[in-house]
């Protein structure tokens, strides 16, 4: 069939004309592609490109009542140790949402109450359609409030210490990212493996150190005396690991909450001038930019964030659709990018505590050899 006329603005009836469907299945194509067969869609969007046609959006949302925006708070980068991660979630959000058809409105709050704040503004504005929420942790009062006034929404996190919660959600298996580096740890000939942790009562905190928990009890690995907690920092993580190496038999492996706390025990060991990687192994949580500008190139774990973004995309139509009848529930599986901090290469040598030369910057090199 041949091309639109010069000068002719193609319309929806031309688009079904042009790729022998109905109307409605290219309204599908254009709202709802999930519904549309595989084969029939391509057939679709090859007539909209080749046609040229574009949605009247604005007419589109008059006829709908649907703004095709979700809104979702910008979170500090620094929360929970986060480092960038949820910085990374956001744009790949965006990205999720624009191959359906959306757009993200995204705003600042600094607290939760001051984001259900801005939340109950754009409901009676009718100003988006849904909301994502990230940064879930215990006693979050958002899935509550949002869930009694009806409010479409998914959460990236789990709802720490709700375990009837009814809400939807996807999430991070924070206990396989820790299982995978004493795996990976055990495999380098570590047994004396120590955790450095946020304080007890943070939901991914307490998940990232129930997996080192059940690793090394499936490996019978000794714990006493090898868990050490603070908040986040780089100073931190430094103090609780000197704490480990002042031990009559410091381990021999760190495993780190975060980047964060990873980068302080690298410091530490360089203060001692004990070699990491060689004589103590390190390992982080998120893979940060910073784990490769760092030397030696610091092993952590990936969370899949773009995975992540897909899913609550898809999760969030289908419930704003009608398409699903249950609240998704959904636990991505983290990747292990091992670097040499912990792995050089033989059997690791026992670390042995030694004078300490403090220095007064967190030092950071450059991975330039």
């Amino acid at each position: 069939m041949a091309a639109r006329a010069p000068g002719t603005r193609p319309t929806v009836e031309s688009v079904a004309r042009h790729a022998r469907v109905s109307r409605q299945t290219v309204s599908n194509a254009l709202n709802a592609p999930q519904r549309v067969r595989p084969d029939t869609l391509s057939r679709v969007l090859a007539s909209i490109e080749q046609l040229g046609y574009r949605p009247n959006s604005a007419a589109r949302n008059l006829r709908t009542q649907s703004t095709r925006l979700l809104g979702c708070r910008l979170l500090p980068s620094l929360q929970m140790g986060t480092g960038g991660v949820l910085d990374r979630f956001l744009h790949a959000l965006c990205d999720a949402a624009r191959d359906r058809g959306y757009d993200v409105l995204s705003f600042a709050a600094s607290t939760d109450d001051a984001e259900l704040d801005v939340i109950e503004d754009l409901q009676r504005r009718t100003a988006v359609d849904a909301y994502v929420i990230a940064g879930t942790h215990y006693v979050d009062p958002r899935p509550s409030w949002l869930t009694a006034r009806g409010a479409p929404f998914v959460a990236f996190g789990r709802p720490w210490g709700e375990p009837d919660a009814t809400h939807a959600w996807v999430d991070v298996d924070g206990a396989a990212g820790t299982v995978a580096v004493v795996e990976h740890l055990v495999a380098q000939g570590h047994r004396r493996i120590a955790f450095v942790g946020w304080p007890e009562g943070s939901g991914v905190g307490d998940d990232r150190y129930g997996g080192w928990l059940q690793a090394t009890a499936a490996h019978r690995l000794p714990t006493r005396g090898l868990v050490h907690r603070s908040e986040d920092g780089m100073a931190a993580g430094a103090a609780l690991t000197d704490r480990l190496l002042d031990q009559a038999v410091p381990p021999t492996a760190v495993v780190c909450v975060s980047d964060v706390m990873a980068l302080g025990a690298l410091r530490a060991l360089d203060d001692r001038g004990v070699r990491a990687g060689v004589e103590v192994a390190v390992t982080g949580f998120d893979d940060s930019p910073l784990t490769t500008v760092v030397r030696p190139g610091l092993t952590s774990v990936r969370q899949p964030l773009e995975a992540v973004a897909e899913k609550v995309i898809e999760v969030l139509l289908d419930h704003l659709h009608g398409d699903r009848t249950e609240p998704a529930r959904v636990l991505l599986e983290p990747a292990l990018v091992v670097r040499d901090s912990s792995d050089r290469g033989g059997p690791p040598v026992r670390a042995v505590a030694r004078p300490r030369a403090r220095s007064t910057t967190p030092r950071v090199r450059s991975d330039r050899r």
